[in-house]
């Protein structure tokens, strides 16, 4: 990384991304350059507090992320957080360590996509860390959000009788990552041939998921979401917390869950059931959550005034525990409460 000091790396990093002007609004009396960051927060608020860590060769490798998407998605992932408790994100810590050999146009990349994300989501970062590193870069991203009093959206609130719906395609991510790994090119150059441009959508779902802040709020407004969740390690996994935090089983219905086009177009040419992808994939970010049955139409219609898809994809139930899957021959089958493990899968998923 040359020779470089800690505190003109800082300089270099955050200089000028983001106004005094813009951080003042947000709240913030004192950012970066003290010891700590001060803020200011309203009253008959609660804060949000959430932590990701992304790790090279764990969580990215040069053939399945540049370092701008590396940023953005490290920031995403922590935002997404806030908005699976239906909560509006205000402030983020940075930490980074990296080997010294690092370039300085790698790192200086990877913060352009940290403050895309941030910007894209009014996120005022306002401090973090450095260090030096003998093996590969982690990014780790503190995001502290706030909600009205009372009013967070947590897993453990589904009730018997209630309906699981989640805000938009499922599995594009992990098959994006799938590609990518076949593929194994690095992503800089840009590939431009056919095969690449047919699966973008499903690339550009891995390397920059957004985060579902507008669902969030617009479902927490509404007064009618139970229980919320992000989509961050697959369906199946989601779901089982979801139904064990909230001591209930869940059936999800195959042919309601939404699969989109390039992910049946990719499962087809790859010889894949589309639906793994879905269950066991992951990093979609998208919400997955539940409300009364009798009141789905009108969160449908209200979420679809602040532009959010709600699909309806199964109920919940008091007859059993766990999670299963209803096909659409009738047939019903248990589903493994998994998704992406650190400690078994290392070296295996892009994410978290």
């Amino acid at each position: 990384m040359g020779t470089v000091d800690e505190f003109a790396l800082i300089r270099l990093l955050t200089g000028g991304k983001q106004s005094t002007a813009f951080q003042r609004e947000g709240g913030v009396e004192t950012g970066i350059g003290d010891d700590a960051a001060v803020v200011n927060v309203n009253p008959g608020t609660q804060l949000i507090l959430t932590c990701d860590t992304m790790t090279e060769d764990i969580h990215f490798k040069p053939v399945t992320m540049r370092s701008r998407d590396i940023g953005f998605k490290a920031m995403a992932s922590a935002v997404s957080d806030i908005a699976a408790m239906g909560g509006k994100p205000r402030f983020a810590l940075v930490a980074l360590s990296l080997p010294k050999q690092t370039p300085l146009e790698r790192v200086r990349s990877l913060y352009e996509g940290l403050y895309d994300c941030a910007n894209r989501y009014g996120v005022r970062v306002v401090g973090g860390d450095t260090t030096s590193s003998i093996g590969g870069m982690t990014v780790s991203v503190t995001v502290i959000g706030e909600t009205a009093a009372g009013q967070a959206l947590l897993r453990s609130s589904a009730k018997v009788g209630d309906v699981v719906f989640a805000t938009g395609y499922l599995g594009r991510s992990a098959a994006g990552l799938d590609w990518l790994l076949q593929r194994n090119l690095p992503l800089e150059p840009e590939g431009a041939d056919a095969e690449s441009l047919a699966y973008a959508k499903l690339v550009e779902a891995h390397c920059r998921p957004l985060p579902q802040i507008e669902a969030g709020l617009a479902l927490r407004q509404s007064g009618l979401c139970r229980a919320l969740n992000d989509v961050s390690d697959g369906l199946s996994s989601e779901a089982w917390e979801i139904a064990e935090a909230s001591g209930v089983g869940i059936d999800l219905i195959e042919e309601r869950i939404p699969i989109a086009d390039e992910l049946y177009t990719y499962a087809a040419a790859s010889g894949k059931d589309p639906l793994d992808y879905v269950l066991y994939g992951g990093e979609d970010y998208e919400l997955l959550g539940t409300a009364p049955a009798e009141h789905a139409l009108e969160l449908q219609i209200a979420l679809g005034k602040a532009g959010v898809s709600l699909h309806l994809i199964g109920y919940v139930n008091g007859e059993h525990s766990g999670v299963r899957l209803i096909r659409s021959g009738g047939e019903v089958m248990p589903l493994d409460k998994k998704g992406y493990n650190h400690f078994n899968d290392v070296g295996g998923k892009d994410g978290v």
